[in-house]
């Protein structure tokens, strides 16, 4: 073999192991990727609005319209969040402090009788709109991501490591209804 044919062969040699190993590895991530299929859907829940899931467990934290003893929406706290701990007998929880104030928890602001603008406490770069809407007369959540307006139906979060105090947080996918299309659809927002 002459020298070019020896180089030509050993970077083509260099290339093919470079693409292995990328793809062997990209398959060994996808399998150890858990999907959200496979965790419990909340069902019959009263006034839910959304839900959101992530690892590495599968309690859900629930987001339900909060009603006065009268039927109106409470419109200080229009929101009310809390754990279904399905890890623990499908326990009812409400967020504890941490979670509430650094994590989970919503901020609102009213807009109108009845519009609020929410915000994640843990991620004020993704507006919710909470509103009413004249066909059904029921409570909604809107977002906009990658240039879609969702009704939002869950989130799911996948986290990766990190640390209590800040989880290495690889992407969140929103679910829920097309506003244009009307089709359900699910978009990722790598964060």
């Amino acid at each position: 073999m002459n020298k070019l044919s020896f180089k030509y062969f050993t970077k083509s040699l260099i290339v093919i192991t470079i693409l292995v190993n990328i793809i062997s590895g990209n398959l060994l991530a996808q399998s150890k990727n858990p999907s959200p299929l496979n965790f419990p859907t909340p069902k019959n829940i009263d006034n839910m609005l959304f839900y959101i899931q992530r690892d590495p467990n599968i309690n859900t934290a629930i987001y339900a319209i909060n009603y006065q003893e009268n039927g109106k929406i409470d419109k200080s706290n229009p929101i009310k969040a809390y754990w279904i701990r399905y890890a623990e007998k499908g326990e009812k929880k409400d967020f504890n402090y941490m979670q509430r104030k650094f994590a989970y928890g919503l901020e609102s602001k009213t807009i109108n009788n009845e519009e609020f603008e929410l915000q994640f406490v843990s991620y004020k770069k993704l507006p919710l709109t909470l509103k009413k809407i004249d066909s059904d007369q029921k409570y909604h959540v809107f977002v906009s991501v990658n240039q879609k307006r969702i009704q939002v139906e869950k989130i799911f979060v996948r986290i990766e490591g990190g640390s209590f105090w800040l989880p290495n947080v690889k992407y969140a996918e929103v679910t829920g209804i097309d506003a244009s299309s009307n089709k359900t659809i699910t978009e990722r927002m790598l964060l």
